[in-house]
C-alpha cells in the first residue's frame, strides 16, 4: 500500500522497476493513458501493468493491424432501451476515458463500428439488456461497446462473451447524474480463447453503478476496469467472481478514480483455481485524490487454492493523498482448501466429494447472490458445477460431466 497524506506523496526508491530500470512508478495516476498507439509501446512483459501476464499469449492483440469481423454482436433490448450500430467517428465514443494499456489501445484503433446501448432519461428498464459477443473465427479482432445510461434512468445490461475467439474489446459505461446502473460481463468462452477487455466508466453526480465480472471459459482473459468520479455523490460496487482451470490464465486489474468529494466504492472479487497452471491474477488500484475529501472505499479479494499446481497472485493498492477521508482499507488472502473443514463435514458422514461442493459454493454464495440478475445467477451456479465435477473426476477417477452450453 501507498499511504500518502498531508497533500504530498512519498514514492520508495527503485519500486516496481522489475529489472527494466528508468523511473519508479510513483502514483497510480501517473499511468499513461493515450488514443494514440505511438504513445502506449508493445511491451516486454516486465512492465509493471503486464509482468504477471503471459505477454508471449496475448501477442496478437498487441498488433496494430487488428480485424473487425471475428465476432458477431446481437443485443436483445429491454423495451424502453434503445440500441445503434455507429461508426467510429460518432460523438459519444470515447467520453469514458482514455485506452490506458496496449491492448486497449489497439482495441481503440482498430474498431469500424460500436454497439451503443442507450437507456433514455428517466426511463426504467422493465427487462434486462443481453448483449451477445460470440467469437466465429481465432483471428484478431477488436470490437466497441457503449452502455450509456441517461439522467435518472435505470437499467441492467449483461455482456455475454462466448465461442472461439482472440478478441480486445473496449466497454465504455457512462452514468450520468442520479441514473443507477448494472453492467455484468460475462467471460464464458471455449477453449483457446483469448480475450483483452478494458472497461472504462465515468459517474456523474449521485450516480451509482453496479459493475460485475464473471469469469470461467476461454485460455487467457484479461479484464481491466477502471471507474471514475466526475461529481460528489457517486457510488460503484465491483463484484467480481473466477474459476480457473488447468493452463487457464484469467486476471482482473481495476482501478477506482476518487478525484472529487463525498464519494463511496466498494470492490468484492472471489476466485477458486484448480489443475496444473491454473493462473490468477487480482490488481486492485484505488486512488483518493488530494481533493477527495469524505471518500469511503474498501476492497476485498479471496482465492480459494483446491489442488497443487495452481497459483493466486492477489495485490490490493490504497493511494491516499488526502487526511481527511470516511474510510479507507483492503484485505487479500489466499489460502487453500481447508482439510480441517473437510474432515468436520466428512465426521458428520458427509462423502469427500460433497464436502467440497459444499466449501466452494459457500465461499462463492453470499457473492452471487449480490449480483441480482436470477438468469445470470443461475447460470453461474450451473458452472461452477460443473468446474467441481472436473476436480471430482480427478479425485475419483470418474469422467466429468460436460459443462453446460452458454
Amino acid at each position: 500500500m501507498t499511504l500518502t497524506t498531508d497533500h504530498s506523496r512519498a514514492v520508495a526508491d527503485g519500486a516496481h522497476t522489475h529489472g527494466v530500470g528508468g523511473k519508479p512508478q510513483g502514483s497510480r495516476a501517473e499511468r499513461r493513458t493515450s488514443f494514440s498507439l505511438e504513445d502506449i509501446p508493445v511491451p516486454n512483459g516486465r512492465e509493471e501493468e503486464w509482468r504477471f501476464s503471459p505477454a508471449d499469449r496475448l501477442q496478437p492483440l498487441f498488433q496494430a493491424d487488428l480485424g473487425s469481423s471475428g465476432v458477431t454482436v446481437q443485443v436483445t433490448p429491454a423495451p424502453e432501451v434503445k440500441v445503434e450500430t455507429v461508426a467510429r467517428d460518432d460523438a459519444r465514443l470515447g467520453t469514458a476515458g482514455q485506452p490506458g494499456d496496449r491492448t486497449a489501445v489497439t482495441a481503440w484503433n482498430a474498431f469500424e463500428q460500436a454497439t451503443v446501448v442507450t437507456v433514455p432519461a428517466e426511463a426504467v428498464a422493465s427487462e434486462v439488456t443481453s448483449v451477445r459477443i460470440e467469437g466465429v473465427s481465432k483471428d484478431a479482432t477488436a470490437a466497441h461497446v457503449l452502455v450509456r445510461a441517461e439522467r435518472h434512468s435505470e437499467a441492467v445490461v449483461v455482456l455475454d462473451h462466448a465461442g472461439v475467439g482472440t478478441l480486445a474489446e473496449t466497454v465504455e459505461i457512462v452514468v450520468e447524474d442520479g441514473a443507477h446502473l448494472t453492467v455484468v460481463s460475462v467471460q464464458d468462452w471455449a477453449d483457446g480463447a483469448v480475450h483483452a477487455s478494458s472497461h472504462r466508466a465515468r459517474l456523474g453526480r449521485d450516480a451509482k453503478l453496479k459493475h460485475v465480472v464473471v469469469t470461467f471459459g476461454g485460455d487467457v482473459v484479461r479484464v481491466t476496469p477502471d471507474a471514475e468520479f466526475t461529481a460528489e455523490g457517486g457510488d460503484v460496487e465491483m463484484v467480481g467472481l473466477y474459476f480457473a482451470d488447468t493452463d487457464q490464465h484469467q486476471e482482473h486489474r481495476l482501478f477506482v478514480d476518487h478525484a472529487v468529494p463525498e464519494c463511496k466504492s466498494r470492490v468484492t472479487y472471489k476466485g477458486a483455481l484448480q489443475g496444473s497452471g491454473a493462473h490468477t491474477v487480482w490488481v486492485g488500484d484505488v486512488l483518493i485524490r488530494a481533493n477527495a475529501e469524505n471518500t469511503d472505499t474498501y476492497e476485498l479479494n479471496r482465492n480459494l487454492v483446491l489442488s497443487d499446481g495452481a497459483r493466486a497472485d492477489s495485490v490490493p493498492n490504497l493511494e491516499i493523498q488526502t487526511g481527511e477521508i470516511a474510510g479507507a482499507g483492503h484485505a487479500s488472502a489466499t489460502g487453500r482448501f481447508d482439510d480441517e473443514q473437510l474432515f468436520y463435514l466428512e465426521s458428520r458422514g458427509i462423502s469427500e466429494a460433497e464436502a467440497r461442493r459444499l466449501v466452494v459454493r459457500g465461499f462463492f454464495a453470499e457473492l452471487i447472490h449480490e449480483i441480482g440478475v436470477p438468469s445470470v445467477e443461475e447460470r453461474l451456479l450451473a458452472s461452477i458445477e460443473a468446474e467441481l465435477e472436473k476436480s471430482m473426476s480427478v479425485i475419483t477417477g470418474a469422467p466429468a460431466a460436460e459443462a453446460p452450453t452458454a
